[in-house]
């Protein structure tokens, strides 16, 4: 049995910025500031997003955990508005859906998310593009941890809650495009496959020594198998 965890921005979707304005509104809000327009986003939780932005522009740590959760608030409500908006030009990358199809129809691979999203911002974005959040049976989010490396084990201790029985470290594979998806899961033994679609190219990736590296997920086979032998 393994257990799959997707990441979703630069994995399954793009959202051409949409999580961005959503958020940066919600910044400017409630702390008056956006952050440094140099500030990635890619790799990051929600909640590490607010915090490491706001201390670039000078707000304490208190006066930003006194805000987080009506800046998540207004974060989800603008979301909401970006991704039904005209301007925003939603795309769910190629192979995608094969990939998921195919692992759901063997009954030793578990579907999960991993992702820094909040569990609501994850559904929304998921929904955007067609896909629907209850295909993954499990998942761990920015919003149960604000550090990533936290998140696999996270999402282990679900399986284990859901299937009754533990799905060892090195049976988890994590497929992600950033350096955080392939860095996050050593700690628990996990492998990671990484996929070119987001803002690191197959070479970034490949320094990093995932277990594989893919331009894109769109030869199902060929993921299949590199899942098959992580």
């Amino acid at each position: 049995m393994k257990l799959i965890l997707f990441d979703i921005d630069g994995t399954i979707l793009w959202t051409s910025g949409a999580g961005r304005r959503a958020m940066e509104g919600a910044l400017h809000e409630h702390f008056g500031a956006t952050g440094p327009a140099s500030y990635r986003y890619d790799g990051k939780t929600d909640i590490q997003i607010v915090r490491e932005s706001m201390r670039e522009v000078g707000i304490a740590d208190a006066h930003i955990d006194a805000q987080i959760d009506a800046v998540m608030a207004s974060y989800l409500a603008r979301l909401v508005d970006e991704l039904a908006a005209p301007h925003t030009q939603m795309k769910r990358y190629d192979g995608v859906m094969e990939l998921l199809d195919a692992l759901e129809q063997r009954e030793d691979r578990i579907l999960g998310l991993l992702t820094g999203n909040i569990i609501d911002g994850a559904s929304h974005k998921l929904r955007a593009v067609g896909v629907e959040p209850s295909r993954f049976r499990l998942g761990a989010y920015g919003s149960d941890h604000e550090h990533r490396h936290e998140l696999p084990a996270i999402a282990v201790r679900r399986a284990a809650e859901a299937l009754g029985h533990v799905i060892p470290g090195h049976q988890v594979i994590i497929i992600g495009d950033t350096p955080a998806d392939i860095h996050c899961g050593r700690p628990i033994g996990a492998r990671a496959i990484g996929v070119a679609t987001g803002h690191y190219s197959v070479d970034d990736l490949l320094a990093h020594d995932p277990a594989a590296v893919f331009a894109d997920l769109a030869d199902t086979d060929a993921v299949m198998r590199a899942i098959d032998d992580a």
